[in-house]
C-alpha cells in the first residue's frame, strides 16, 4: 500500500516548482490562479527570489503548498494513495491531494494560517529548540517542571523531538535538557512557538475560516497531526486542522499507524526529503521516495 506525504515549513528552496511552471500546462495554469488569489506573484519570489523572501511565513506557507498540491496533481493517474499525511502545514496539502479540500479553498485557509501564526509571533516572542537523543517521556517530563510555557511540538522521531514555547521556559528547559543526557539542544530560527499553547490567538482566527470552508470526505484516509489517526469524516478533520496549530505534530506516532494499516511505501511530494529521511528512522525497512 502506498502512503504518500507533504512536507511543512522549512522544505523551501529557491527555483521550488519552476520546472513544473515551465513544463506543465496544468502546472502553470495553477500557479497563475494561486498569484490571483493571493494578489501577489508568489511564483516571483519562489522560482527566483532570495532565501529571506523565501523565509517569510506569508510566502513559505502558502510556497510549499502550491508546489506539494501540483505536484500530486500533475502525477494524474500515477498519484493513487492509500493514505495521506503532512507534517503540520504539510496536512493541508495530504488534504488538497485527497479531494477533501479543493485547490482554490485550501490555498486561502494556508495563506490566512500564515498570516495569523505571524500576528502571534508578533504578539509575544517566543521561540522553539530540537532535542536530540533523548526519549519522548524524558522530554515531556522535564518540559512539565519547567515554570512557564514550553511543551513538545514536534515528536519527529524516536530521538527528535522539537519544544516550543515562551523564550524562557525553553532557555530553561534546554538547559534541563542537555543535563539530562541530549546529545545536542539546537535553538531553530523560527518567528515562534509554533504548535504550543503561544498560538492560540492564531487558533481562534483560523478557526472561523476553517469553520467556514466545505470539508468533503477525502478519497482515502488522512492521518491527521492531532492524533495521528486516520479520518475520511468531514467534521472530524475541520476540528483536529482547528485543534493543530497548538497541538503537537505526532509525525512519529503517526507514520507507525501508517505502517500498521499496512503502508509498505512513502512518497514524499514537494520540496526537500526531509520526511523521507524521518520515515526512514521510524521504520529502517520502509521503501522510502520522493519528486520535487
Amino acid at each position: 500500500m502506498k502512503a504518500f506525504v507533504f512536507p511543512g515549513q522549512g522544505a523551501q528552496f529557491v527555483g521550488m516548482g519552476k520546472d513544473l511552471y515551465d513544463n506543465n500546462a496544468v502546472a502553470h495554469e495553477m500557479f497563475e490562479k494561486a498569484n490571483d488569489i493571493l494578489g501577489f506573484r508568489i511564483t516571483d519570489l519562489m522560482f527566483a527570489g532570495t532565501d529571506e523572501d523565501l523565509r517569510q511565513t506569508r510566502v513559505t506557507q502558502p510556497a510549499i503548498f502550491l508546489h506539494s498540491v501540483i505536484l500530486a496533481k500533475t502525477l494524474g493517474e500515477e498519484f493513487k494513495p492509500d493514505m495521506t499525511a503532512g507534517h503540520s502545514l504539510g496536512e493541508f496539502s495530504a488534504l488538497v491531494a485527497a479531494g477533501a479540500l479543493n485547490f482554490e479553498d485550501g490555498l486561502r485557509l494556508v495563506s490566512a494560517r500564515a498570516m495569523a501564526m505571524q500576528k502571534a509571533c508578533e504578539l509575544k516572542p517566543s521561540t522553539m529548540a530540537a532535542v536530540l537523543g533523548l526519549a519522548d517521556e524524558v522530554v515531556e517530563n522535564v518540559c512539565a517542571e519547567v515554570e512557564g510555557v514550553v511543551v513538545c511540538a514536534n515528536y519527529n522521531s524516536p530521538g527528535q523531538i522539537v519544544i516550543s514555547g515562551e523564550i524562557e521556559a525553553v532557555a530553561a528547559a534546554s538547559e534541563k535538557l542537555a543535563a539530562a543526557g541530549a546529545r545536542r539542544v539546537v535553538p531553530l530560527k523560527v518567528g515562534g512557538a509554533f504548535h504550543s499553547p503561544c498560538m492560540e490567538p492564531a487558533r481562534a482566527e483560523l478557526a472561523e475560516a476553517i469553520a467556514a470552508t466545505e470539508i468533503h470526505e477525502p478519497v482515502c484516509p488522512v492521518f491527521q497531526n492531532v492524533d495521528a489517526q486516520p479520518h475520511t469524516d468531514p467534521a472530524e478533520i475541520k476540528a483536529n486542522l482547528i485543534a493543530q496549530l497548538t497541538a503537537p505534530v505526532r509525525w512519529t506516532q503517526s507514520v507507525r499507524n501508517m505502517v500498521a494499516a499496512g503502508a509498505t511505501e512513502f512518497v514524499e511530494l514537494g520540496p526537500g526529503k526531509v520526511l523521507q529521511g524521518l520515515v526512514k528512522k521510524i521504520d529502517g525497512n520502509m521503501e522510502v521516495s520522493g519528486k520535487q
